[in-house]
This record gives structure tokens, C-alpha cells and sequence, in this order.
């Protein structure tokens, strides 16, 4: 039996976006592309994605043209994009850094909550990770994981 978690890091929303900006990355079009054709190779819900890029946009993440050629591209380059760039123009900020994990009213190092001590360096790492992870390093471990994956189907 598998059990899976529902714990998220990020909104589903989020989600969507590194993944459309993953594709943006990888491809590093000359021209925009269209929001329909990355919602189609992702299996994105597209009017959910056309409104988390206009979010994106924004932002000045990505940038959009309209028109017959329209579409989106990548509004620098992607070394200059950070995942928590992503996650927080979607989501907003990060929680407080005192917030509960089990959500409880008062929980800090003097009053913990039961995981406190145990959830206090992974938030710590996962802040770091969201800091330091550039769109440019993630799309080039997926490309490289679409060909160890390929390989393994051999």
C-alpha cells in the first residue's frame, strides 16, 4: 500500500508556474510560445495558467506580447531567476518565521509545539533551497533527468 502525503511546500499554483517557467528555460525560445502549447505539454488547465502568468508578468518574471506571434518569454536570463522568485510572486511571502507547522496559536523556541525543534532546520533548508536554486540549474537537472529516464525505458 502507498500512502501519499498532501503536505505541499507551495500552491498548486506555484507548481504551475516553475513548471512554465522550466519550459521557458529548457527551450529558451528566440520567439514567445504560446501559453496554450506549454498548458498542453504539461496537461495545465490553460485558463488557470494564462492567469498565473499574467501574475508572473507582474511580477517582471516573464514577459508577454501580444498578437498573432504573441506569447510569452522569460524576462532575464534564467541564472537570474530564483525558485523563490516563483513560489513568493504566486504565493506571496513566506510564512512568518515563527509560524506554527501544526498551526497552533504559540509555538516558538521557549513554547514549542511537538515538532518545533524537529520542523525549525528543514523550514531553514527549505528557505535556503528556494534561495539558492536559479529556473537555469533546475531546467538543466530535468533535461538531465528526462535522459536518465529515457535511458532506463530502453
Amino acid at each position: 500500500m502507498v500512502v501519499k502525503s498532501n503536505f505541499m511546500l507551495y500552491s498548486k499554483s506555484a507548481e504551475y508556474a516553475i513548471q512554465a517557467m522550466i519550459y521557458l528555460a529548457e527551450h529558451k525560445p528566440e520567439k514567445p510560445v504560446m501559453i496554450r502549447k506549454i498548458a498542453e505539454d504539461y496537461n495545465i488547465p490553460y485558463q488557470f495558467l494564462a492567469k498565473i502568468m499574467q501574475v508572473l508578468v507582474k511580477h517582471r518574471l516573464i514577459k508577454a506580447m501580444r498578437g498573432r506571434t504573441g506569447g510569452v518569454l522569460l524576462a532575464k536570463d534564467s541564472s537570474k531567476i530564483y525558485l523563490n522568485q516563483i513560489v513568493n510572486a504566486i504565493d506571496g511571502p513566506p510564512p512568518e518565521e515563527d509560524m506554527c507547522v501544526v498551526g497552533l496559536d504559540l509555538c516558538t523556541d521557549e513554547a514549542p509545539c511537538p515538532l518545533h525543534d524537529r520542523y525549525k532546520p528543514i523550514r531553514k533548508q527549505l528557505s535556503k533551497l528556494l534561495v539558492e536554486e536559479s529556473l537555469e540549474d533546475l531546467s538543466k537537472n530535468v533535461i538531465q533527468k528526462r535522459k536518465e529516464m529515457a535511458l532506463l525505458r530502453k
